[in-house]
Formats: C-alpha cells, structure tokens, sequence
C-alpha cells in the first residue's frame, strides 16, 4: 500500500488503521462518504473503505478519516495511518496482516490505553527589555549603540538581540521538556527552526491527559515571556508507530 493523491483503481481500498480482531465496524461514514467495514485476519483487522475516484486533502475527508479513527479508539488500541493511505485489494492487505502480525501486535499493545498529545513552543518576538537588564554582554552593547549610534551599531544590536531571543526560548523549551517528558510514556520530536522552537508529541496514558493539560499550562504562565505554548489532542497515536513495521507504507 502506498500514500498517494492520484485516481484510484476499482477495486483500491482506503485504509484508516489497525486494530485487534473484535473491534466493531465504525458507524460514522468514511472519506467520500463511503462505508466503512473491517477486514479480519491473524488476529488484527484494518478499519478500510472503498476509495474514491480521487483523493484530496478536503477538510470533510479529512474530518471523516480522524472520525472513523476515533470511533475505533474508543473501543481499543488503534495503529492509526495517515490520510489517503491506498491498498490496491483485499487480499494483498491480510497479507500484510498476516506477515507482519507479531511487530502489529507489539505495536498495539504498546499504546493500549494511550493518546497522543502534542505541545509546539513558538519564540515571544521583542522579549528585549528584561533581556538587556540580565546580560552584561548586551547592555554593554546597547549602551555603546546609543552612545555612538549609527546603522551598523545598530544592526550589531539587533543581530545580538534577536540571538538572546532565541537562546532565551531555547532555554525554556528544554525547562517545558524538563517537565512535561516524565508525565509521558514516550516522547517523539519533531522538526524545529528558529522561530518554532518546540515540537514534540507525548504518549500519555489516557487517565493522565487533564494531568498533563494542566502542566502544560503551568510552564505556559512560567514561561509566557519568552515561550508561546500550543496543545494539541488528545490525537490517534500517529508518532509511536512504526512505519517500516506497519501493513502500509505511508
């Protein structure tokens, strides 16, 4: 199976995820508005539908994909795929089942009972003032600019500036991180630059959700000056699943 936006085939399904044998066909319309069924073998069954005639990122498909992965997720663990996932038939996805049956297992077992919840930290622009009084450095460079000032001076102190920043926000993503890691099973990072400088996903498990809302929230208020915090989820586990282990290559 492979991820892809082009026409389908007759007879291609969408695939949404892997859950254990058991589980309950979801009652909520899948992407395009199709039926969603439940294909079973070695134990496991996947969550698919018969794809549409073209697939596009449309906000409604893309509603119904986490729709149907969340209906699954409250009856049990889910190995959820990412949008527009395609198995070209029946017959090559139980295969797939049935040759990775053991790492599937593992994988579900692995985040029974979790969710996943992802926190980004974005750098807080023109946090200079509070910053000059701390670092001699910097005073020492803003009281030359404004005793000689000028355009280079003056680029000197914003280049300077813009470095504290960033160094500042670092700082209090590694504090956030500090706190919010050992409320986690797992943590899974994901990609930075210099003005997102936090992005990680949490495997929590699912008693300790409000737990962890609320410390987010408190290293939101200790770090507000330097730090934006976003919260997203709870989510389908998409960052502990392994995609070299899973049915469909995403």
């Amino acid at each position: 199976m492979t991820a892809t936006a082009a026409p389908t085939t007759t007879g291609t399904l969408y695939v949404y995820g892997i859950a254990l044998e058991g589980a309950r066909p979801p009652s909520t319309t899948g992407v395009g508005g199709a039926r969603v069924r439940l294909l079973t073998g070695a134990g496991l069954c996947a969550a698919v539908s018969d794809a549409p005639a073209s697939l596009r990122a449309r906000r409604r498909d893309l509603t119904a994909h986490q729709a149907v992965l969340a209906e699954l997720a409250g009856q049990g663990p889910v190995l959820p795929m990412r949008f527009a996932v395609l198995s070209p038939d029946p017959q090559e996805l139980l295969h797939r089942l049935r040759a990775h049956r053991d790492q599937l297992t593992a994988q579900l077992e692995a985040v029974r009972g979790c969710v996943e919840m992802n926190v980004k930290g974005a750098v807080v622009p023109g946090y200079f003032a509070d910053l000059v009084r701390r670092d001699g450095t910097l005073r020492a460079l803003a009281r030359r600019t404004r005793q000689r000032p000028g355009y280079e001076a003056n680029v000197r102190l914003g280049e300077a500036l813009a470095k504290g920043v960033l160094r500042e926000a670092r700082g209090a993503a590694r504090e956030v991180l500090d706190r919010l890691t050992p409320l986690a099973v797992r943590t899974a990072p994901g990609p930075v630059d210099d003005e997102q400088v936090l992005s990680t996903s949490f495997l929590l498990r699912a008693a300790d959700k409000e737990r962890f809302r609320e410390a987010v929230a408190e290293r939101a208020r200790d770090v507000g000056d330097r730090l934006t915090l976003s919260l997203t989820g709870p989510l389908p586990c998409y960052s502990f699943v392994d995609p070299p282990s899973a049915p469909a290559g995403r």
